[in-house]
């Protein structure tokens, strides 16, 4: 197993967990999921990795360098793991792995709407390609390989219902919640342009802000000058692990980036969105959330133009139930609850599928 989308693969495993003899993650050495998954207990290899995509022509030699020592070190781990099949999210450190491994059984899943370059190299060497929505197949040649499954979700994620995580955040049921999160590093540009807007929106809404951990002590700063009325309606936070799931279940109204797990994590919540794709990177986020809007279940809003359009198109949101419902109802319409299930059952039966053809070979 290996996860570019950590916790899509996350949720899978949690279901696998109990239905399987063994589990290994292979992840890259100095990658988020090393200190995760150990601290999860699952078995773990590293290997050497490196990106390829976008990379300047000085650091190409050592990044290919890197691919090909860890397309080596991947192949000792699995003559010595001897897996059935072989599961992947994507990530440039997958590659290495999927050649290593492409004399068994691959099934590999799509978070975003359009596949990575990872991914689409993944893709030739499967067989089968589950994805999060159906919009993916217009990124994908090979049609006969495709299922749709949905976007897996954690069990933290999904145990929050809107009056259990309220009473989790200390919010009242008296006013609409307004959640407000860049990820775990968080988004300077949605922090900075929220500032202003605060005291105005607070009169009369709740806000979640989770700043990030690389903004908390801006934010902090920025936010000092709210008075005792307008304080209490306003909880920040670094970051939520636990509690994500409360976070989402408890709000009304979103503003986020467009990351991959907004096409699984807002569709369960019927969560209505303002999406702010990062604009710095690839256009996923950007697909993403053309995919959410074009349902009707949210709005895009560009970085540049956070500063003078957020706040007026908050409050005209907030101002207008019918059109929130409106998007909560297209929202809804998109909620794959049995995803994990599902990528879950095809995993197995592809690894039952290589033992009985082993047990008769």
């Amino acid at each position: 197993m290996t996860g570019g989308g950590v916790y899509p693969a996350l949720a899978v495993l949690q279901t696998l967990t109990k239905r399987v003899d063994e589990i290994l993650w292979i992840g890259s050495e100095d990658g988020m999921e090393n200190e995760l998954i150990t601290r999860l207990g699952i078995p773990f290899k590293a290997i050497p990795a490196a990106g390829i995509h976008g990379v300047g022509l000085l650091k190409l030699p050592g990044n290919l360098s890197k691919l090909a020592h860890g397309y080596r070190e991947a192949r000792k781990i699995i003559r010595v793991f001897q897996p059935d099949v072989f599961f992947s999210t994507g990530g440039y450190l997958s590659v290495p792995v999927a050649l290593a491994a492409r004399s068994i059984p691959s099934v590999v899943f799509i978070p975003d709407v359009e596949p990575g370059l990872a991914l689409k190299v993944l893709i030739k060497y499967s067989d089968h390609v589950l994805t999060s929505t159906t919009e993916s197949e217009h990124y994908i040649s090979q049609k006969k390989k495709i299922t749709f499954c949905g976007y897996p979700l954690r069990k933290e994620i999904t145990r929050w219902n809107k009056n259990s995580a309220r009473k989790e955040l200390a919010l009242s049921d008296d006013l609409p919640v307004l959640l407000i999160f860049g990820g775990s590093k968080g988004a300077q540009s949605i922090n900075r342009a929220m500032v202003p807007m605060l005291p105005e929106i607070l009169k009369s809404v709740q806000v979640v802000h989770i700043s990030g951990s690389e903004n908390w002590q801006e934010t902090q700063e920025n936010t000092k000058m709210l008075d005792g009325t307008l304080k209490k309606h306003y909880h920040l936070f670094p970051y939520l692990h636990e509690n994500m799931g409360a976070a989402l279940a408890s709000a009304d109204l979103v503003i986020c980036r467009a990351g991959a797990s907004t096409l699984g994590e807002l569709p369960y919540f019927n969560l209505p969105a303002i999406l702010v794709p990062y604009p710095y990177a690839w256009r996923y986020q950007k697909t993403n959330a053309d995919h959410l809007e074009r349902s009707g279940a949210a709005l895009i809003l560009r970085d540049a133009d956070l500063a003078s359009s957020l706040k007026q198109t908050v409050l005209d949101l907030l101002n207008d139930p019918q059109r929130l419902q409106k998007m909560q109802v297209a929202m809804r319409k998109l909620s794959t609850p049995s995803a994990t299930q599902k990528i879950a059952e095809i995993i197995l039966e592809s690894s039952a599928q290589n033992k009985q053809k082993g047990a008769t070979a």
